[in-house]
């Protein structure tokens, strides 16, 4: 039996260990797929092991596929409200990523914020999919984005043309997470992802609001601060440090239940016969 807490952040969900025991430290990519899978087991976007360290806390991600991903945004946020929730620390915290060390302050029990160095400069670029020219731009945060201007948002093909940039081989070999953004004014954005390691539609992705935040920056479309609107519904908040020049990420970061995964939740079924 393993202990877990299930937090959201914007509309992603973590399974999160803390200090697991030698057993369950760290589990197969297998029992992670099991574990994340919806309607089968108890389900998340990803799942985050979180342990103390002397400058704070580790923090190692896993996407909900089993393998593990330098950094998850939203994840980050609930790895550090986790470390506030059991004490560990009080208001504020560095949470050592794949991608480095990111600092974190506790806003209340149900918001938390990043300070994170600038995203690189927006590189401009053309996808062909079927024929048809995808023009966006690829940014790296920590992970890799693709990030198009998309006008209609509710109609926007994200299963579809997301699944396929996502695999495209321009990207190749670790692929992309692909967003679908809009500008309707110069402070808000708002943003659909498809995220590589789910491989779905997700209703958040931190990085990949830092990422879009970036682009429209790079177009003159957006100014700081900037509020992002995600298909969870939750908006999250993108401004600078004018001292540091690091950028700032608040919003939803929730310990909403914790428990026991029992054996039978790392029960995975192969695929129907007929697929």
């Amino acid at each position: 039996m393993t202990r877990f807490f299930k937090l959201s952040g914007g509309g992603n969900d973590f399974l999160a260990l803390a200090e697991p025991i030698a057993g369950d430290s760290t589990p197969p990519p297998e029992r992670i797929r099991a574990w994340c899978r919806r309607g089968v087991s108890l389900g998340a976007d990803g799942l985050f092991i979180l342990r103390r360290a002397p400058a704070g806390v580790t923090m190692d991600y896993f996407n909900a596929d089993g393998y593990p991903a330098d950094l998850c945004l939203n994840g980050t946020r609930c790895a550090a409200q986790l470390a506030f929730h059991l004490g560990w620390q009080t208001d504020r915290v560095g949470v050592q990523t794949g991608a480095g060390l990111v600092a974190a302050q506790r806003i209340d029990a149900e918001r938390v914020r990043l300070s994170v160095p600038a995203p690189a400069a927006p590189t401009e670029m053309s996808v062909t999919i079927d024929g048809t020219t995808c023009a966006g731009h690829r940014v790296l945060v920590g992970v890799p984005h693709f990030v198009m201007q998309w006008e209609d948002l509710e109609r926007a093909p994200v299963q579809v043309l997301g699944a396929a940039l996502r695999h495209h081989a321009v990207f190749a070999p670790g692929g992309t997470n692909v967003n679908f953004v809009r500008y309707p004014n110069r402070y808000r954005m708002e943003i659909r992802t498809f995220e590589r390691g789910v491989e779905n539609e997700t209703l958040a992705c931190g990085s990949g609001v830092l990422a879009s935040t970036a682009v429209g920056l790079a177009l003159g479309a957006l100014e700081m601060p900037v509020r992002v609107l995600t298909k969870g519904g939750f908006e999250l908040e993108v401004d600078r440090d004018l001292e540091t020049s690091r950028w700032l990420l608040g919003g939803d970061a929730r310990v909403v239940a914790e428990g026991t995964l029992l054996p039978s939740a790392a029960v995975e079924p192969a695929p129907p016969a007929w697929r």
